[in-house]
């Protein structure tokens, strides 16, 4: 790989170190992501005939934050591969503190206008972009090339498993203020109309407690190299990614097949609440069930299945050849499952569709890592990862909106059914195109792999 930066000595130490801090940070900001869903199904919008505005509420925050980090990333990639990486991340995790700190005196209003909690989510998706953008660079670095597989599905579990604890946690964060009023707690505390901003207490804290852990680490960054001689303006590194993935057009063709899937999975953010409020309401009803409970019970099944799936790809270590199976094959389970959670009717059989989803993102994401980290220079890997991400992603944000638009208008289910259908079906197609085959096996000095995470 020419180019690269080899790992330092202690390095998978370090790494260590680094997911372990930064674990916490994911799982502070899943605790006050759930909460901030319950903020706005429970207290903003709680009754039937304010769907629409709910549906809107959901779409445009989540809008917000995807939009800031999708266009942000080329920026944050040439910024990522002319600084301190560290500093990088440490200055992010200050902000995001400090974000959610304002974000918790907020949400003890239940008048705050919608359009700041809309700037202040997108506040956090550019800081979040940011952070990402180091920190998916500093693996090699860190990480022996051997080890990468494994360093991808510990970052896969505690994705996952930020969704088993986040929502348990919020659940009973929100319900301390209850809890207090029946036992005499303290006047201040039982005052409270319910336990969101506490949930934003721990995201913060979080935020903090990664930036202390990184204060003491040493994270290398490569020397900005100069091209022909002449350093590169800036300008050309924001472009440098484009004519990278532009170079290589499989590579381009496989990133536009994530585009589609973001396109139909992006969305389910805004209607997972929505199907579970209204498609799944007779369910969890006839059983003595509340909302919370019925929402916490599916994230935290699909989380389930994420972890199971992260440590199968830690231990196994995933695909050597054809890597690209290693992502298409799980993307077309991902559709079909994503079709039969809009056919659930039940809570059951919204969860076991769930369980499959979350059993097969950490596979397409471990595998997308590996190939990529292999691939690219490390003095390049911030420019080109993040051009990688704006076209993977860019679809996110018109799939939030459009999930948004259609909640308003059709049954959540149904919206899902459709999206699932179209997702299994592309990546179905991209298996028989014999271009994509080859490309978990391109040598790392002739060419760049290219396979994008969702």
């Amino acid at each position: 790989m020419t180019g690269s930066t080899p790992p330092a000595p202690d390095g998978w130490r370090t790494f260590l170190w680094l997911w372990s801090s930064q674990a916490l940070s994911v799982l502070g900001s899943a605790v006050a992501g759930f909460a901030f869903t319950i903020y706005l199904t429970q207290t903003r919008f709680p009754l039937a005939e304010q769907k629409p505005q709910l549906a809107a509420a959901l779409s445009l925050t989540a809008l917000a934050w995807t939009l800031a980090a999708t266009l942000s990333a080329p920026l944050a990639g040439t910024w990522t591969d002319r600084h301190d990486r560290r500093r990088i991340m440490l200055v992010c995790d200050v902000l995001g503190a400090a974000l959610t700190v304002v974000l918790m005196l907020l949400l003890l209003s239940a008048t705050t206008p919608l359009w700041v909690l809309v700037l202040l989510s997108g506040a956090m998706g550019l800081v979040s972009t940011f952070h990402g953008s180091a920190f998916d660079a500093s693996y090699t670095t860190l990480v022996p090339r051997d080890r990468l597989p494994r360093a991808n599905g510990l970052m896969q579990t505690i994705w996952s498993l930020s969704g088993l604890v986040g929502p348990a946690a919020a659940a009973l964060l929100i319900g301390l203020p209850a809890v207090l009023r029946d036992h005499g707690g303290p006047a201040w505390i039982a005052g409270l109309r319910d336990g969101v901003p506490f949930a934003y207490g721990v995201d913060a804290l979080s935020f903090l407690l990664a930036a202390l852990v990184l204060l003491r680490l040493r994270v290398p960054s490569p020397v900005h190299a100069a091209h022909g001689g002449e350093r590169r303006s800036f300008r050309d590194d924001m472009t440098f990614g484009w004519r990278f993935i532009g170079q290589r057009r499989p590579l381009l063709a496989l990133l536009l097949t994530f585009a589609v899937a973001n396109l139909c999975s992006s969305g389910l953010g805004v209607l997972e609440p929505l199907l579970v409020k209204f498609g799944l309401a007779a369910d969890w009803q006839a059983r003595g069930s509340s909302f919370q409970s019925a929402l916490a019970t599916l994230t935290v099944t699909q989380s389930v299945g994420g972890v199971l799936g992260g440590v199968l790809i830690s231990a196994w270590g995933g695909l050597k050849r054809v890597r690209v199976l290693g992502v298409l094959v799980p993307m077309v389970i991902s559709g079909m499952a994503l079709a039969a959670l809009g056919l659930s009717g039940t809570v059951l059989a919204a969860s076991a569709a769930l369980l499959v989803m979350g059993v097969t993102l950490p596979a397409m994401n471990a595998h997308s890592q590996s190939i990529w980290q292999s691939q690219v220079p490390t003095h390049m890997q911030g420019r080109v990862f993040s051009v990688r991400r704006l076209i993977a992603q860019f679809t996110s944000p018109v799939s939030a909106a459009l999930a948004g638009v259609l909640a308003a208008h059709y049954a959540p289910g149904s919206v899902l059914v459709a999206a699932g259908l179209l997702y299994a079906g592309v990546a179905a197609l991209q298996l028989l195109n014999p271009s994509l085959r080859p490309l978990g096996d391109v040598a790392p000095a002739r060419a760049a792999v290219e396979v994008p995470h969702i």
